[in-house]
This record gives C-alpha cells, sequence and structure tokens, in this order.
C-alpha cells in the first residue's frame, strides 16, 4: 500500500510516505513553521517516490495530544486530503508515536516506556507504554494532562516494576520531578525527541491492512485539556 503520514503535534513537523513497506520522510524541528512547511514535504515526498497524490491509498495522522494549533493543522491537512481522495484515516496518539522513538534495547519485554510532551503552563502530557512482540507499542494506562510531581506510576502489575525509558520535551523541562515518580532511575532517557512521522506510519500499517480506517471527518483531534493559555489570576498564584 501506498500511505502517507504527517504529524505536526510539537515543534517537530515531519510527514512519511510509505510504499510497499518502504518508509521515506522528511523532519524539521521548526516551532511555528508547520503550516508552511507540510504540504511542501507532502509533495517533496511524492515527487522522490515518483508518485501523484492519487496514488495514495491512505492517510495516517498524529492526533495529538500536543500543541493546540499544531494538532488542529495536522488533522485539517488529513481530513482535507483524505476528503478530496476519498480515502480512509487512521488517527494515531502522537504519544504512542513518540514512544515507538524510545531504542528497542532500552524498552525490552520487561521494560515501559514513558512518553513525555511538555504542555506548557506547568504540565505534561503523559503516557505510558511497553513494547509488543511485533516491535510497536501499546498503551498501559490512559494518556493524562496535569503537573509532572502529580503523575502516578501506572496501577498495572507488568509494569509496576518495570525497567523504564523515557521520551520526550517533557523529560527536558521536568526531569527531577519525573525521576522522583519513577520505582528506580530510567533505563534510558532523552528529552530531545519527538513524534514522528515515521512512527505514526509503522502504528497506523497493521490497522490500514485490516481495514480500520476511518472516514476523513470521523478522524479527531484529540486535546486532553480544553484551555491554551493561564489567566493573569492564575499566573500570578504559580
Amino acid at each position: 500500500m501506498n500511505l502517507l503520514a504527517i504529524d505536526t503535534a510539537t515543534e517537530a513537523c515531519s510527514a512519511a510516505l510509505s510504499i510497499d513497506g518502504k518508509i521515506i520522510e522528511r523532519s524539521e524541528f521548526a516551532p511555528r513553521r508547520h503550516a508552511e512547511l507540510i504540504l511542501p514535504m507532502i509533495a517533496s515526498l511524492l515527487a522522490e517516490a515518483g508518485l501523484s497524490r492519487h496514488d495514495l491509498q491512505g492517510i495516517a495522522v498524529g492526533r495529538g495530544p500536543g500543541a493546540f494549533t499544531g494538532v488542529r493543522l495536522a488533522i485539517s491537512v488529513a481530513q482535507g486530503l483524505a476528503l478530496g481522495l476519498d480515502l480512509p484515516v487512521v488517527p494515531v496518539s502522537s504519544l504512542a508515536a513518540l514512544a515507538l522513538e524510545a531504542p528497542d534495547a532500552a524498552a525490552q519485554r520487561d521494560g515501559a516506556i514513558l512518553a513525555v510532551i511538555d504542555a506548557r503552563m506547568g504540565e505534561i502530557y503523559a503516557g505510558a507504554f511497553r513494547r509488543t512482540a511485533d516491535g510497536l507499542v501499546e498503551a498501559v494506562s490512559d494518556e493524562t494532562v496535569g503537573s509532572a510531581e502529580k503523575w502516578i506510576l501506572p496501577q498495572n502489575p507488568q509494569v509496576q516494576l518495570a525497567r523504564w525509558s523515557v521520551v520526550g520535551s517533557g523529560w527536558a523541562a521536568y526531569r527531577d520531578a519525573l525521576a522522583a515518580r519513577l520505582p528506580a532511575p530510567p533505563a534510558f532517557a532523552d528529552g530531545a525527541r519527538y513524534p514522528q512521522a515515521r512512527a505514526v506510519l509503522r502504528l497506523a500499517a497493521p490497522r490500514f491492512a485490516h481495514g480500520e480506517g476511518l472516514a476523513p471527518e470521523a478522524a479527531l483531534p484529540v486535546y486532553l485539556r480544553d484551555k491554551v493559555a493561564l489567566t493573569l489570576e492564575e499566573q500570578r498564584a504559580r
């Protein structure tokens, strides 16, 4: 299948194209330039592959959580392309895509992955995952938003004593607070990793293969919270 994936939920803007399983990608760390970059990235990928938009068979999209404008942009572009081309869409958690960026060696079968995105306003978006037999990831708890100091270790026996890997900008912003919530120092930690379209593509491919694509209008964003800034009173309280 020829599948396109995009993710603009964080400071990283990325697009990836799978041509019968071979993946090519574009990615750039470009805060506030996603709207400028994403369509040229898609055009560049199609040109490199010698394809047109009409050769696509499905679109995968990072559905958040993340920056409000970035999540909305990704969903809007995916919906627009899919509607025009009559294609199915598979929305993928941007936290799951981030978790897939943890190295395989550090997230073995007895390991767990904490994916954390800096949500600003003193909070993080967080999701706990474990590696599956096929090399992908699955959630072991609900995704949350809140302060790093109040993040709760999932009450899942399979990960309670796991060796944790931590990835994402939330680690860079709240390293000490998150480390205090883990049962031991992480086996791997990198605060400079972001969700990438290649990971969105890998997570979406099995769902496309099983016919789980959605109609474009059913591909919805996930924000986890409903406000983008603190009031002046809330800022003073901090």
